[in-house]
């Protein structure tokens, strides 16, 4: 019997133990609506802005963050790596790596996930991640030489005029369809970011966390059928999580347009109670760049500790993501 050297077995776990990720963090600009209060402001401005912020928040030193990953949608003319430019802007050492991520309106929610993923897996130990849009500077590419300002609120539901609601016509199909732009998002600028770090790092940072990642999941249909994407990559999530539907606290579903939650809503089976209990993006608007990343935020500030909440967001192309996050 011929005996082979011990170099040539291979052994190979079949249990990976992941790290846990927590949410330090987390902050956003106000919307701006379409040529408004922040249009002076490019997108990487913006998600510099709410860079800064989530790291004050979170009492954590700049040199402490290995990592960046921003959603950003509409580049053209903002230059070459959105992500990066959004990163020196906001005061991070020249070190810090930066990636831009693209998955339409889920870009930011897509960046909170693979900067998850690098933290679960080891890769790095503190990442801030986010989503950043100026949809009032597309396809402008000269500045407006508007002065600085503060702001501190969200302007688009200051501008509704529910007078003309019923003569608006309709955008898909003119005889019986229902889309207007009423009961659709509107083009938007705004920021978020959430600083987000293994528990061992968030240990030994000092940090009081807000929140956890408990799990993320895609899902992808046809194209023309985006707006029900989300009723897919749902239930993806509670699976994999091994949450129940009558466990999860409070949902935010984007609203692209007003019948994607009634939709999704409807074909999950959810309380509409609780969803978007403080309004979605037809009233609050919709960076779209910057959206995944809001509603992430929205439900750990709205949340009780111990309660669980979904965010889904879908995508064109018929795409969509969803994340499961703990309040701490």
């Amino acid at each position: 019997m011929k005996v082979r050297p011990l170099r040539y077995f291979r052994h190979y776990s079949t249990h990976v133990k992941l790290n846990e990720v927590v949410v330090i963090s987390g902050a956003r600009t106000p919307i701006g609506s379409f040529l408004g209060s922040l249009s002076s402001l490019s997108a990487t401005q913006l998600g510099a802005v709410a860079i800064k912020a989530a790291l004050e928040r979170g009492c954590v030193p700049i040199e402490a963050v290995n990592e960046v990953y921003m959603g950003n949608v509409c580049q053209g003319g903002l230059g070459q790596a959105p992500a990066r430019q959004a990163t020196i802007f906001a005061g991070l050492p020249l070190s810090t790596e930066s990636t831009t991520v693209n998955k339409v309106c889920a870009s930011g929610m897509k960046a909170v996930m693979l900067a998850s993923q690098n933290l679960m897996c080891g890769h790095q130990e503190v990442m801030l991640a986010g989503g950043m849009e100026s949809m009032s500077n597309v396809p402008f590419y000269m500045r407006r030489g508007k002065p600085d300002l503060l702001f501190q609120e969200d302007e688009e539901f200051k501008r509704v005029n529910f007078d003309k609601f019923r003569k608006l016509p309709t955008v898909f199909q003119k005889d019986s369809g229902t889309v207007t732009a009423g009961n659709a998002s509107t083009l938007n600028d705004g920021g978020a970011a959430l600083l987000l770090a293994t528990t061992s790092a968030a240990q030994r940072l000092n940090t009081k966390p807000i929140g956890r990642i408990v799990g993320f999941q895609d899902a992808a249909t046809d194209p023309i059928d985006f707006p029900i994407a989300p009723a897919l990559a749902i239930p993806k999530l509670l699976e994999k999580t091994g949450v129940k539907k009558d466990d999860v606290a409070m949902w935010e579903i984007n609203e692209a347009f007003s019948v994607v939650v009634l939709a999704n809503q409807k074909m999950l089976d959810i309380d509409p109670c609780k969803v978007n209990i403080h309004g979605g993006a037809v009233s609050l608007g919709h960076p779209i760049g910057m959206s995944g990343a809001r509603i992430i935020l929205h439900l750990l500030y709205a949340m009780k500790p111990g309660q669980k909440g979904v965010a889904s967001i879908c995508n064109g192309g018929g795409g969509a993501s969803s994340i499961m996050v703990e309040r701490l």
